[in-house]
């Protein structure tokens, strides 16, 4: 090929490119929509009759003419807007026979030309409304009916509370019952006016509705379900001392979201139900006798037998100690210049403070062993000093302390229970609750407890 033919080529291709053909040709129809074929044979009249009927009876197309060469048909004439425009092309591409449409139409945007079609459907939807009216009450009438039965059986709170068992469980039955029947009136509202189709993409949309929720609303839902189980189970009462993943506390209240403590200090301690269920739970009130211990240092030259037997003793006579079972002692170490015991004694925390009981029980054993001459010896430590001087002289030894009056040792050594933090909890509690602000508790003394 010449240079000539390829420069007349590639301006062949560029005019393509830049003035594409206003020529539309006829593709196949999609396989839902069968093609509109001429009875007699596709000749160009018959094409352009064809053509000419089904344009004639649409309202927005009569104004379109129709011209058919060798099975090429022009489009021309006035069309209100570019969807009738693009109706009439469609229409004549599948026609039978036709090989290409040219779209000579002109669009017209008149005003009247395309209100007038909206105001005449908006008109007949109207009249189709005012004709729908009773079937819509006899939707809505079934909708209410459907609601108020299922809110009078939400609403039998007793009944629910007997079949359950769980004043928590009950209500969240009553919720359930109540979005059941709501959902369950939309459903035979729907079906009464006809649009069952709603009633699938209603139910699927609410599926992926309840999906999405349930992924963003996660820990939220983790905490009722937790709330829910703990009130089944009842792990502990209001005013138990407990220690909950290491949080120690009083239970002040259980929640439909956290389980408030009120700590030794005082203070509200609020910790998420998922949290609570699934932690490690250690009750001290539920079994009413508790044990104490601590730990002394004897002399390594000393007894640590005999040691024990003074120290259980001076514990036995302790009032407040429980002589069933009886207080005990054991080697637990032998150090470099001690031998270490575990003395351990039962009280009663119903009657007796565990902190109080254990502090006075550790200064009766220290004071009977020295009496009984044992020594509690001290860690040694040496010290060198390298500078040559001579070693300070020590100071006079303080004076004695003055002494103090029985009164107030009296009170030192009180062991009552210490009932402080619960009393300072039952106040708060009882004005909360007269302001409205402790919300649902899910504890129950009635319930049975885990």
């Amino acid at each position: 090929m010449r240079p000539l033919h390829y420069i007349a080529a590639l301006v062949l291709a560029l005019l393509y490119v830049l003035i594409p053909p206003t020529v539309s040709w006829a593709q196949d129809a999609p396989a839902d929509v069968a093609p509109i074929t001429v009875q007699s044979g596709p000749t160009d009249r018959q094409i352009q009759a064809r053509i000419a009927d089904i344009l004639s009876k649409m309202t927005d197309t009569q104004s379109v003419a129709i011209g058919v060469d060798g099975s090429v048909v022009t489009l021309s004439g006035e069309a209100p807007n570019t969807e009738a425009a693009e109706r009439a092309v469609g229409i004549a591409e599948r026609v039978d026979g036709v090989v290409a449409v040219q779209d000579e139409i002109v669009r017209t945007l008149d005003v009247s030309d395309n209100v007038t079609p909206l105001v005449d459907r908006t008109a007949e939807l109207s009249t189709q409304f005012v004709r729908a009216l009773p079937l819509i009450a006899a939707a809505l009438t079934a909708l209410v009916a459907i609601y108020l039965l299922g809110r009078f059986l939400a609403g039998r709170k007793r009944l629910l509370e007997r079949m359950a068992g769980n004043p928590f469980l009950a209500e969240l039955i009553a919720t359930a019952i109540r979005i059941a029947f709501v959902l369950i009136g939309i459903v035979v509202a729907l079906n009464i006016l006809g649009a069952t189709g709603l009633v699938g993409t209603v139910l699927g949309g609410a599926g992926i509705i309840g999906i999405a929720l349930g992924f963003g609303v996660r820990d939220t839902v983790e905490n009722y379900v937790a709330s829910l189980l703990l009130s089944i189970r009842q792990p502990f009462r209001a005013e138990d001392h407990v220690v909950i993943d290491g949080q120690e506390g009083i239970v002040v209240r259980l929640n439909t979201r956290a389980t408030i403590l009120m700590t030794l200090d005082g203070n509200h301690l609020r910790i998420p139900n998922a949290k609570v269920f699934k932690a490690d739970i250690l009750n001290y009130t539920t079994n009413p006798t508790r044990r104490f211990g601590f730990r002394v240092g004897v002399d390594s030259a000393d007894d640590p037998v005999a040691a024990i037997a003074v120290g259980t003793q001076a514990m036995a006579e302790l009032p407040f100690v429980l002589a069933d079972p009886p207080p005990a002692g054991r080697i637990v170490e032998v150090g470099d210049s001690s031998i270490l015991i575990d003395y351990m004694a039962w009280i009663d925390q119903r009657e007796t403070g565990f902190f109080s009981a254990r502090s006075q029980a550790i200064r009766d054993v220290k004071t009977v062993l020295e009496d009984q001459g044992f020594s509690l010896p001290e860690p040694l430590y040496r010290v060198r000093v390298d500078t040559g001087s001579a070693p300070p002289v020590p100071a006079d030894k303080p004076a004695k302390a003055r002494p103090v009056p029985e009164a107030m040792l009296a009170e030192a050594l009180d062991t009552n229970a210490e009932f402080t933090i619960i009393e300072h909890m039952a106040e708060e509690r009882k004005i909360a609750e007269a302001a409205g602000r402790t919300g649902p508790d899910l504890l129950d003394d009635d319930a049975p407890q885990e």
